[in-house]
């Protein structure tokens, strides 16, 4: 990544401002350029009879603050930065570190998606609701020269909903899930940056970095970017294959004894099926989720798959039964 050249010093020049000018040039207010001078972040002006003039210098200094409020940098830590650069220690290496850090955390490229396309991958019809929900999160982005068309940052996590939706999740229920998902993944981003600023980068950041310093940490940033993603990656697929088998014993019964690896025990035969119903046993329809079906029907085969599921839920239906008599006593 090419790294950001540092801000060249201003020559002298022989340019001056009135302060309403060079607000009008900075695009800065003359409050705000006053504030900024009592706060020690811009030089006095040269007093000239009862005028105050600015030069260039004056310009640029407002300038190089206003790209660093844009990083995200508070005044306090502006001043610092400043003070070193005015002693000769340079800004090059903190630009590089911040653009570092702001450049994307993923590989994945956005994408566009026109309104009929939009609708068509969710189902074709149109749902106005759901669009302006999107649109909340960040998942769509509107593009004000094309309405019919939006910027889709993550096209990866879009065909997550359309999958999601195609399987009978409602669209509302998913976005609500992508808040509840999002508050736990920005908890666990923010322990690991509390982690490694502990332990690698407070070095860094507890006074200004050098020139030297900056090149560092922007190097550690680079080599320590793929730890976050790569350990929860790792740890979601052990926690998914835990609690998913757990979830299908727990829905099923224990009757379904499923082994926690392909090669790890024997398989178990299928239970036998349990006796049809009497005769006089009253049968209702029961929807069942079709994933819960198909896993049945592959354990036991399709012709022991209702009896299996009724045994299962008599089996249930038992088991919490002792429990509550336990609880009584």
């Amino acid at each position: 990544m090419e790294r950001p050249e540092p801000p060249e010093r201003p020559e002298p020049s022989a340019v001056e401002y009135r302060i309403e000018d060079l607000a009008r040039h900075s695009g800065a207010t003359v409050r705000t350029i006053r504030g900024y001078q009592d706060r020690g972040l811009l030089p006095r002006p040269e007093r000239r009879g009862r005028a105050n003039v600015y030069r260039d210098t004056h310009l640029a200094r407002l300038r190089q603050i206003a790209s660093l409020l844009d990083r995200g940098y508070t005044l306090a830590s502006i001043k610092e930065l400043l003070e070193a650069w005015d002693a000769g220690r340079g800004l090059g290496g903190v630009l590089g570190l911040v653009a570092e850090v702001e450049r994307p955390w993923s590989d994945e490229e956005a994408g566009r998606m026109t309104r009929a396309e939009l609708n068509e991958k969710f189902g074709g019809t149109r749902d106005d609701a759901a669009v302006e929900d999107a649109v909340e999160l960040g998942v769509l982005v509107r593009l004000p020269q094309t309405p019919d068309e939006f910027l889709v940052p993550s096209p990866q996590e879009l065909a997550v909903a359309a999958e999601l939706h195609a399987a009978g999740v409602p669209l509302l229920a998913i976005s609500g899930h992508l808040r509840e998902l999002r508050a736990q993944v920005e908890h666990i981003a923010g322990r690991f940056l509390d982690f490694t600023t502990e332990y690698v980068f407070q070095q860094y950041l507890d006074h200004p970095p050098t020139d030297a310093e900056a090149t560092e940490a922007a190097s550690l940033v680079r080599r320590l970017r793929p730890l976050a993603q790569q350990t929860v990656d790792a740890e979601l697929a052990r926690a998914m294959r835990s609690l998913a088998t757990r979830y299908l014993r727990h829905h099923l019964g224990e009757a379904a004894a499923i082994p926690t690896a392909p090669d790890s025990a024997p398989a178990l035969p299928s239970p036998a099926p349990a006796p049809d119903p009497t005769p006089d046993a009253a049968a209702e329809p029961v929807r069942l989720p079709a994933a819960t079906v198909r896993a049945v029907r592959e354990l036991v085969g399709a012709e022991h798959t209702a009896a299996f599921i009724a045994a299962a839920a008599e089996r249930e239906v038992r088991a919490r039964t002792m429990d509550a008599l336990a609880a009584r006593r």
